[in-house]
């Protein structure tokens, strides 16, 4: 491109104005500055913007259709810098985020709430179709926030630690794991096991089962939790969910949960940013906001629980 920005304001303050001098006075440059810059726009393009008529300038038809342009796209420049202004005057943006499972979706409504008290001019949009692509949507600047239990490593992102939460194996209070109160990881070759898609991501068959030799029997894909639970209480297979996803049910009894392998499984989340976003202040707010509303085991849960990628 030959053009640039200085050279459009020139064109629009010569049109406005009609003459080097009054123009140089608008731009704060000399005539002679002015002067040489038009004969390099001219140069450039290889044509006439101006012709002189008397002592006045007046636009080509060349210089007509440039200034058109040059007007459109001066205003949008400043409509931009203003917008900009007022975005960080007033803490106003967009927060895209993504989780790393499907269950976390049904918690952040409550958080997005409280959230918008504090920044009501921050548009918070939750982004399913990546979840099960966090790192890469956010390397292209499709999300701004994943909510991530797989490790980051990539230095143009910034991870921080924000709770941990542990996963159960539930099945149906007619299973025989009901009338157990230790399942061992061996047993679990003899059963259906239901995950969320793609399997090859499930953290506690990829990366607990399979390398202890307890393939179950049979994998099946189920993409909602309800429809897990559900699989579940009819004894047609068994499942490992969070615990506080699947706690109240537990409780009232139509489910059991049992610990697998005996000392447990955690995930330990963190919120992963892009660095130009890691300091913001409505991201840390939201990340704050996890910290203290996760409805999660704290960090702190003990050590002898062993950790497993989501």
């Amino acid at each position: 491109m030959d053009l640039e920005i200085r050279h459009l304001r020139l064109v629009a303050a010569v049109a406005e104005v009609g003459s080097l001098t009054r123009a140089g006075d608008q731009l704060h440059l000399t005539q002679s500055a002015l002067s040489h810059q038009l004969r390099d726009i001219e140069s450039r393009l290889g044509t006439a913007l101006f012709l002189r008529v008397g002592k006045r300038l007046v636009l080509t038809t060349a210089g007509e259709r440039l200034l058109a342009s040059a007007t459109d796209v001066l205003d949008r420049l400043q409509q931009a810098e203003h917008d900009i202004r007022e975005m960080s005057r007033d803490r106003a943006g967009s927060l895209r985020i993504t989780t790393e499972c499907y269950t976390c979706y049904h918690w952040l409504p409550p958080l997005l709430l409280h959230f918008r008290r504090t920044f009501p001019r921050v548009q918070v949009r939750i982004d399913v179709e990546a979840t099960h692509h966090p790192v890469k949507m956010l390397l292209a600047g499709k999300i701004d926030l994943g909510l991530m239990s797989t490790p980051v490593r990539d230095r143009r992102l910034v991870s921080r630690r924000v709770f941990d939460d542990e996963l159960v194996l539930i099945a149906s209070k007619h299973h025989r794991f009901a009338r157990q109160t230790r399942v061992r990881l061996a047993q679990m070759r003899d059963e259906t096991l239901f995950v969320y898609p793609p399997k090859e991501e499930s953290g506690p068959l990829q990366n607990v089962l399979l390398p202890a030799g307890a393939a179950p029997a049979r994998v099946e894909e189920v993409q909602l939790t309800e429809a897990i639970t559900e699989l579940v209480k009819a004894g047609l297979g068994v499942a490992i969910l969070a615990r506080w996803a699947v706690q109240p049910m537990i409780d009232a009894g139509t489910i059991v949960g049992r610990a697998l392998p005996a000392r447990g499984m955690r995930r330990v989340w963190s919120a992963v940013t892009r660095k130009d976003l890691a300091a913001s202040d409505y991201a840390n707010e939201f990340i704050d906001l996890l910290e203290r509303h996760a409805p999660t085991t704290r960090i702190g849960k003990p050590a002898a629980i062993a950790a497993v990628r989501a």
